[in-house]
């Protein structure tokens, strides 16, 4: 299908400016850019380190054990991975389009039906997806605290946790990231190159290790073996989906690259390559760990009741016999998920500086700012950074809380993925979608799309369901309430002063209409 059909000049300069319309008097969308600096390699290498998925894996696999078992592990990690596969494809028909930081709400804006007022659906986007990543950046940093506290009951069994040992390792965590991203912008580079080659190389030592030393399982277990009737929950079916949860949580997070956009050479083409590449290789990576870890897992019921609270510590101890060998290979995997922290925090900053560009938060300017000597977004990573932190304190009254504020990062981000891409199926479907970039599906275009709307609108279902029953105030899931009050916010800011603030680019040439 072709569009012969003229853009007016202002059109054109929208699509040119990555569907940007033209500045206003007073806007917080500045001439201030960052310097397009990333390549092929280290886009590719950025997307695999953040989602690590195959380190991530390791240190949240306990939800699989008790609904599915390995046939979730195994075949559950191909169904995700063909289904976030599907949906990276089907964003990067739209980045390689209109590549922009804001990515997802900038997108929801530009597709979103006239009468549905863009402007609306656009603002809800860029808070969610915001709420989103800064969720990721607390969850990072706090699933690797609880883990070195699994090393230290590893080795010291006298050892007592307490909630504020973790938010105090929570801190320490993070703090070096972020030092990172203030001080060495442009070893980003240099870091996602090592980090991803250490990232394969870290994969292989574990895999040989547990391969060489551990007690063999058999492959009937490994692969048709499944584990029900654990978590309260009667129906095997609704049990194999939650398990499947603890997998597409660490396959997610992949359009992190989409908000390095200013900063990649020649985006339109890179970026999407950048995320297909991202979740091929994680997912290979993931698939092979869960295979060799389950084959060489030893005692079961050892594993699933370790005191340190990760399987896998467990696991690793059980095949070297020997608690260094076991924490040598652990401080491995945590090296690697703070190799994704960096990437993680350089991302949602970027998001974050795209959104207060486009006047999407209350003292937009002064977020917007980019600082002339490092040239980062400064102000937004400081915003990114004290939320992350400020959300590490609810742990401290409250676990169950802040576990509430992070499950919303896994939801909010799929939701993120499908109203974009809702939006754009609709104007494929009917004939009306934009001039493809360097990037497109061709043929399985719209196949392809509407397998990845089907697969994250199915996450977005079953992502609420608590993982064990009956539920309390312990056990319950708290994403749906959480998402809601983000929903909730996002309302009260576009009714009381956003309608007036928000400029997001919703002009669209003359073929959306």
């Amino acid at each position: 299908m072709s569009y012969n059909k003229e853009f007016s000049i202002e059109e054109s300069r929208a699509i040119s400016d990555g569907g940007r319309p033209a500045d206003r008097s007073g806007s917080a969308r500045t001439s201030q850019k960052l310097d397009r600096y990333l390549s092929l390699k280290p886009a590719v290498a950025f997307g695999m380190t953040v989602l690590s998925s195959w380190t991530g894996i390791s240190l949240t696999i306990s939800s699989a054990f008790l609904n599915g078992g390995p046939t979730t592990l195994i075949w559950g990690t191909i169904l995700a991975g063909v289904g976030t596969l599907a949906i990276a494809a089907s964003l990067g028909e739209l980045a390689s389009i209109t590549p922009v930081v804001g990515a997802q709400y900038r997108w929801t804006g530009l597709y979103a039906p006239r009468a549905m007022s863009p402007a609306f659906w656009s603002l809800v986007q860029g808070w969610l997806t915001v709420f989103s990543w800064i969720s990721l950046c607390a969850a990072v940093p706090f699933i690797s605290a609880l883990c070195i506290q699994g090393l230290i009951i590893l080795n010291s069994p006298t050892y007592i946790p307490e909630r504020w040992h973790s938010t105090l390792l929570m801190w320490a965590f993070l703090t070096i990231p972020v030092l990172c991203n203030v001080y060495g912008r442009k070893l980003l580079k240099t870091v996602e190159l090592m980090g991803g080659v250490l990232h394969i190389v870290f994969f292989i030592v574990t895999v040989t290790t547990l391969g060489v030393m551990a007690r063999k399982s058999t492959a009937e277990f490994v692969f048709t073996e499944s584990w029900f009737g654990q978590s309260g929950w009667e129906s095997e079916g609704v049990q194999w989906c939650i398990g499947l949860l603890s997998i597409t949580s660490v396959l997610t997070g992949f359009d992190g690259v989409l908000h390095l956009s200013d900063e990649i050479s020649d985006a339109p083409k890179k970026v999407p390559h950048a995320m297909m590449w991202a979740v091929v290789l994680n997912t290979f990576m993931a698939l092979g760990f869960l295979i060799t870890l389950l084959f060489c897992i030893g005692d079961v019921d050892a594993a699933i009741g370790t005191p340190t609270g990760f399987p896998v510590i467990q696991i690793l101890y059980q095949a070297t016999k020997s608690k260094a060998g076991a924490t040598v290979i652990m401080c491995m995997i945590l090296f690697s998920t703070m190799v994704a922290l960096f990437g993680v925090i350089a991302s949602v900053s970027r998001l974050t500086w795209a959104f207060a560009k486009d006047n999407g938060l209350p003292f937009s300017t002064f977020f917007a700012h980019v600082h002339p000597t490092l040239h980062i977004p400064l102000n937004a990573l400081g915003l990114v950074t004290t939320i992350s932190a400020l959300i590490g304190l609810v742990n401290i009254g409250n676990t169950t809380a802040f576990v509430a504020v992070l499950s919303l990062a896994t939801m909010g981000l799929y939701l993120s993925y499908v109203m974009p891409l809702a939006f754009a199926l609709i104007r494929k479907i009917q004939g009306r979608h934009p001039p493809y970039g360097p990037f497109r599906l061709g043929i399985w275009s719209i196949p392809v799309n509407i397998a990845g709307l089907a697969f994250g609108i199915f996450m977005v279902i079953f992502l609420p369901f608590p993982s064990v029953l009956p539920v309390t105030a312990a056990t319950m899931n708290y994403a749906s309430p959480i998402l809601g009050l983000v929903m909730l916010l996002s309302l009260v800011d576009w009714f009381t002063s956003g309608h007036k603030r928000f400029e997001v680019p919703t002009h669209a040439p003359e073929h959306y209409e």
